[in-house]
């Protein structure tokens, strides 16, 4: 189930990559598209597998104490599943004609969020294997301020003298990285909060070890 997991995350931090480059590109090739709706189709498939190999591995008996991680991964599954289905909308922006993103202040933040997001994706299946609370709480961190900057940069487009086209591509963009981001966060969350609080963060929470790695 753990290996599987991992391989769905993979997945969808690849899908991500790709997705980004199509909207940044504007460019839609049908190749490019193709392999983003099969990747996605896999992580549809690895869901349905872990949910299956739960609900057979609690029919043993003695296995109940396996019965946090359990209902663990079978609300985590959903998340990554949501990464995969938000990469397949970031793809199809520029099925609007909408144009590239703003030259300028707008398209370098919105190309930071990026690398940022895609950066915690990348850590998100090793940190939640190896339960690694410390660097799981910074991760959650830095995801927590770039939904911030996310929030920021759609007030300063709407604000802004944008054509429409290219006011819904940034502002869509921006949505986007910020529910890959989200739910990165809800998987994160999975490493350092109690099975009750999944999806939530408190860093008065937090044990003092794990503080200890955010200052």
């Amino acid at each position: 189930m753990g290996d599987n997991f991992a391989q769905m995350l993979k997945i969808t931090h690849d899908t991500v990559a790709k997705a980004g480059d199509t909207y940044f590109d504007q460019e839609a090739r049908p190749e490019e598209r193709t392999w983003i709706y099969k990747r996605d189709i896999k992580v549809n498939e690895l869901e349905r597998t872990i949910r299956q190999q739960v609900i057979t591995h609690l029919a043993v008996a003695g296995n109940a104490a396996y019965l946090p991680y359990c209902l663990l991964l079978m609300s985590l599954v959903k998340d990554v599943e949501r990464i995969g289905d938000y990469a397949k909308n970031l793809s199809e922006i520029p099925d609007f004609h909408a144009g590239p993103p703003p030259e300028g202040a707008i398209e370098g933040e919105l190309r930071d969020i990026r690398t940022g997001v895609e950066a915690v994706l990348a850590e998100t299946a090793e940190v939640f294997q190896k339960s690694d609370t410390g660097r799981a709480a910074q991760l959650i961190r830095t995801t927590k301020d770039f939904a911030r900057r996310c929030d920021q940069l759609v007030e300063t487009v709407a604000r802004s003298d944008l054509r429409a086209g290219v006011t819904a591509a940034a502002v869509l963009g921006a949505r986007y990285y910020k529910r890959i981001g989200g739910h990165a966060l809800n998987v994160l969350s999975g490493v350092v909060m109690p099975l009750h609080k999944l999806d939530y963060f408190d860093e008065d929470e937090l044990p003092e070890n794990v503080l200890e790695t955010l200052h």
